[in-house]
Protein backbone atom coordinates (compact mmCIF):
# COMPACT_ATOMS: atom_id res chain seq x y z
CA UNK A 1 0.00 0.00 0.00
CA UNK A 2 1.42 3.08 -0.97
CA UNK A 3 2.10 6.36 1.57
CA UNK A 4 -0.71 8.21 -0.62
CA UNK A 5 -3.66 5.60 -0.22
CA UNK A 6 -6.44 6.06 2.34
CA UNK A 7 -8.24 3.07 1.93
CA UNK A 8 -6.72 0.42 3.61
CA UNK A 9 -8.19 -0.23 7.53
CA UNK A 10 -6.46 2.16 9.91
CA UNK A 11 -5.09 0.24 13.54
CA UNK A 12 -4.37 2.17 16.89
CA UNK A 13 -0.97 0.36 17.90
CA UNK A 14 -1.05 0.85 21.58
CA UNK A 15 2.66 0.44 23.51
CA UNK A 16 3.83 1.03 27.08
CA UNK A 17 7.23 0.59 26.27
CA UNK A 18 8.82 3.83 24.04
CA UNK A 19 11.27 1.96 21.67
CA UNK A 20 8.76 -0.71 20.61
CA UNK A 21 6.95 1.63 17.54
CA UNK A 22 10.26 1.07 15.77
CA UNK A 23 9.98 -2.93 16.08
CA UNK A 24 6.62 -3.14 15.06
CA UNK A 25 6.78 -0.83 12.28
CA UNK A 26 8.54 -3.84 10.31
CA UNK A 27 6.18 -6.27 11.32
CA UNK A 28 3.45 -4.19 10.14
CA UNK A 29 4.66 -3.41 6.64
CA UNK A 30 5.41 -7.37 6.02
CA UNK A 31 2.32 -9.00 8.05
CA UNK A 32 -0.50 -6.22 7.47
CA UNK A 33 0.83 -4.27 4.52
CA UNK A 34 -3.15 -2.78 3.99
CA UNK A 35 -3.29 -1.43 6.90
CA UNK A 36 -2.58 2.03 7.96
CA UNK A 37 -1.06 2.05 11.59
CA UNK A 38 -0.58 4.68 14.19
CA UNK A 39 1.20 4.13 17.25
CA UNK A 40 0.34 5.49 20.55
CA UNK A 41 2.85 5.25 23.72
CA UNK A 42 2.09 5.53 27.16
CA UNK A 43 4.92 4.50 29.53
CA UNK A 44 2.27 5.36 32.52
CA UNK A 45 -0.32 2.12 31.61
CA UNK A 46 3.03 0.29 32.87
CA UNK A 47 4.96 2.01 35.12
CA UNK A 48 1.60 1.65 37.20
CA UNK A 49 0.91 -1.47 36.87
CA UNK A 50 4.68 -2.55 38.28
CA UNK A 51 4.25 0.03 41.26
CA UNK A 52 0.75 -1.21 42.30
CA UNK A 53 -0.58 -4.35 40.00
CA UNK A 54 -3.50 -4.36 38.18
CA UNK A 55 -5.32 -1.20 38.53
CA UNK A 56 -9.45 -0.30 37.77
CA UNK A 57 -8.03 2.77 36.93
CA UNK A 58 -5.63 1.60 34.60
CA UNK A 59 -8.08 -0.45 32.78
CA UNK A 60 -10.41 2.47 32.15
CA UNK A 61 -7.29 4.47 30.63
CA UNK A 62 -6.87 1.30 28.34
CA UNK A 63 -10.34 1.72 27.54
CA UNK A 64 -10.39 5.17 27.39
CA UNK A 65 -7.73 5.19 24.53
CA UNK A 66 -9.58 2.20 22.81
CA UNK A 67 -12.71 5.03 22.99
CA UNK A 68 -10.59 7.88 21.58
CA UNK A 69 -9.26 5.29 18.54
CA UNK A 70 -13.06 4.17 17.33
CA UNK A 71 -13.56 8.21 17.89
CA UNK A 72 -10.47 8.78 15.48
CA UNK A 73 -11.93 6.01 12.78
CA UNK A 74 -9.96 3.01 13.84
CA UNK A 75 -10.66 -0.23 12.89
CA UNK A 76 -8.69 -2.45 15.51
CA UNK A 77 -6.36 -1.68 18.55
CA UNK A 78 -3.74 -3.86 19.13
CA UNK A 79 -2.29 -4.17 22.74
CA UNK A 80 1.53 -4.29 22.70
CA UNK A 81 1.89 -5.04 26.51
CA UNK A 82 1.26 -8.19 28.29
CA UNK A 83 0.95 -6.39 31.40
CA UNK A 84 -1.55 -4.94 30.44
CA UNK A 85 -3.67 -7.53 28.83
CA UNK A 86 -6.01 -7.84 30.73
CA UNK A 87 -6.86 -4.87 30.66
CA UNK A 88 -7.44 -5.25 26.78
CA UNK A 89 -9.71 -7.88 27.42
CA UNK A 90 -11.96 -5.66 30.12
CA UNK A 91 -11.98 -2.79 27.47
CA UNK A 92 -13.83 -5.55 24.56
CA UNK A 93 -17.06 -4.93 25.71
CA UNK A 94 -16.98 -1.49 25.29
CA UNK A 95 -16.10 -1.29 22.09
CA UNK A 96 -17.62 -1.59 18.68
CA UNK A 97 -13.90 -2.85 16.64
CA UNK A 98 -11.73 -5.51 17.56
CA UNK A 99 -8.85 -5.24 20.26
CA UNK A 100 -6.73 -7.53 20.45
CA UNK A 101 -3.84 -9.15 23.00
CA UNK A 102 -0.34 -9.14 21.28
CA UNK A 103 0.35 -12.24 23.35
CA UNK A 104 -2.86 -14.26 22.65
CA UNK A 105 -1.07 -16.31 20.05
CA UNK A 106 1.80 -16.98 21.28
CA UNK A 107 -0.19 -18.52 24.22
CA UNK A 108 -2.19 -20.62 21.89
CA UNK A 109 1.31 -21.77 19.87
CA UNK A 110 2.97 -22.41 22.89
CA UNK A 111 -0.14 -25.24 23.86
CA UNK A 112 -0.08 -26.78 20.34
CA UNK A 113 4.00 -26.97 20.60
CA UNK A 114 4.50 -28.67 23.95
CA UNK A 115 3.02 -29.80 27.37
CA UNK A 116 6.08 -28.87 29.59
CA UNK A 117 5.40 -24.74 29.19
CA UNK A 118 8.64 -22.24 30.23
CA UNK A 119 7.69 -18.23 30.41
CA UNK A 120 10.11 -15.97 31.00
CA UNK A 121 9.69 -12.12 32.03
CA UNK A 122 12.00 -9.03 33.14
CA UNK A 123 8.63 -8.15 34.96
CA UNK A 124 6.69 -9.93 37.71
CA UNK A 125 3.59 -8.30 36.34
CA UNK A 126 3.75 -9.94 33.15
CA UNK A 127 3.84 -13.57 34.43
CA UNK A 128 0.51 -13.86 35.83
CA UNK A 129 -1.56 -12.50 32.86
CA UNK A 130 0.78 -14.94 30.44
CA UNK A 131 0.19 -17.92 32.80
CA UNK A 132 -3.36 -17.50 32.92
CA UNK A 133 -3.34 -17.08 29.23
CA UNK A 134 -2.06 -19.92 28.67
CA UNK A 135 -3.82 -21.90 31.03
CA UNK A 136 -6.81 -20.71 29.55
CA UNK A 137 -5.90 -21.31 26.02
CA UNK A 138 -4.85 -24.95 27.15
CA UNK A 139 -8.32 -25.14 28.28
CA UNK A 140 -10.08 -24.38 25.57
CA UNK A 141 -7.90 -27.21 23.22
CA UNK A 142 -8.25 -29.71 25.52
CA UNK A 143 -4.48 -29.95 26.43
CA UNK A 144 -2.82 -30.27 29.34
CA UNK A 145 -0.05 -28.74 30.51
CA UNK A 146 3.12 -28.16 32.95
CA UNK A 147 3.63 -24.62 33.52
CA UNK A 148 6.75 -22.67 34.90
CA UNK A 149 7.20 -19.04 35.30
CA UNK A 150 10.15 -17.13 36.21
CA UNK A 151 11.83 -13.48 35.83
CA UNK A 152 15.45 -12.49 35.04
CA UNK A 153 16.26 -10.39 37.80
CA UNK A 154 18.47 -7.36 36.59
CA UNK A 155 17.20 -7.20 32.93
CA UNK A 156 14.65 -5.15 33.27
CA UNK A 157 16.70 -2.34 34.87
CA UNK A 158 19.61 -2.91 32.49
CA UNK A 159 16.91 -2.41 29.42
CA UNK A 160 15.64 0.70 30.86
CA UNK A 161 19.02 2.43 32.26
CA UNK A 162 20.39 2.25 28.49
CA UNK A 163 22.37 -1.29 28.92
CA UNK A 164 20.68 -3.20 26.17
CA UNK A 165 23.40 -5.63 25.77
CA UNK A 166 23.45 -6.71 29.57
CA UNK A 167 19.59 -7.01 29.30
CA UNK A 168 20.09 -10.03 26.40
CA UNK A 169 22.28 -11.76 28.52
CA UNK A 170 20.24 -11.96 31.53
CA UNK A 171 18.08 -13.13 29.29
CA UNK A 172 20.46 -15.57 27.43
CA UNK A 173 21.46 -16.95 30.77
CA UNK A 174 18.02 -17.92 32.06
CA UNK A 175 17.18 -19.21 29.14
CA UNK A 176 19.60 -21.71 28.77
CA UNK A 177 18.61 -23.08 32.22
CA UNK A 178 15.29 -23.17 31.66
CA UNK A 179 15.54 -25.02 28.18
CA UNK A 180 16.69 -28.61 29.69
CA UNK A 181 13.30 -29.25 31.02
CA UNK A 182 10.95 -27.67 28.96
CA UNK A 183 9.28 -28.39 25.62
CA UNK A 184 8.90 -24.84 24.58
CA UNK A 185 9.92 -21.37 25.93
CA UNK A 186 7.78 -18.29 26.18
CA UNK A 187 9.20 -14.68 26.12
CA UNK A 188 5.95 -13.19 27.69
CA UNK A 189 6.91 -9.39 26.33
CA UNK A 190 7.28 -8.10 23.18
CA UNK A 191 10.79 -5.94 24.25
CA UNK A 192 12.14 -9.46 25.37
CA UNK A 193 11.58 -10.67 21.58
CA UNK A 194 15.26 -9.89 19.87
CA UNK A 195 16.83 -10.38 23.55
CA UNK A 196 18.21 -14.80 21.99
CA UNK A 197 19.06 -13.37 18.40
CA UNK A 198 22.91 -13.98 18.59
CA UNK A 199 22.94 -16.95 20.43
CA UNK A 200 24.27 -19.93 18.37
CA UNK A 201 21.32 -22.12 16.43
CA UNK A 202 21.86 -25.39 19.11
CA UNK A 203 22.23 -23.13 22.37
CA UNK A 204 18.86 -23.93 23.57
CA UNK A 205 19.02 -27.92 22.56
CA UNK A 206 16.34 -27.24 19.64
CA UNK A 207 13.83 -25.78 22.65
CA UNK A 208 11.29 -23.60 20.12
CA UNK A 209 11.56 -20.01 21.64
CA UNK A 210 7.99 -18.28 21.05
CA UNK A 211 7.73 -14.51 21.49
CA UNK A 212 4.77 -12.51 20.24
CA UNK A 213 5.32 -9.33 18.01
CA UNK A 214 5.42 -11.51 15.18
CA UNK A 215 1.96 -13.87 15.77
CA UNK A 216 0.49 -10.71 17.14
CA UNK A 217 0.78 -8.70 14.83
CA UNK A 218 -0.31 -11.41 12.11
CA UNK A 219 -3.74 -10.89 13.30
CA UNK A 220 -4.42 -7.88 11.82
CA UNK A 221 -3.76 -9.77 8.52
CA UNK A 222 -6.35 -12.39 9.62
CA UNK A 223 -9.17 -9.85 10.43
CA UNK A 224 -9.04 -8.11 7.00
CA UNK A 225 -12.41 -9.96 5.75
CA UNK A 226 -14.11 -8.64 8.97
CA UNK A 227 -13.20 -5.21 8.63
CA UNK A 228 -15.97 -3.21 7.76
CA UNK A 229 -14.15 0.06 5.74
CA UNK A 230 -11.36 -1.19 3.09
Amino acid sequence: MSAADTSGPRVCVLHTVAALPAVFDPLLRELAPRARPYHVVDESLLADTVAYGPLPRTAARLAGYVQHAEAAGADAVLVTCSSIGPAAELARPLAGIPVLRIDQPMAEEAVRTGRRIAVLATLDSTLAPTADLIRRAAGSLGAGLTLTTTTCPGAYEARTGGDPARHDELIAEEARRLAAGHDVLVLAQASMAGALAALPADALGGVPVLTSPRSGTAQLAALEGKWSRT
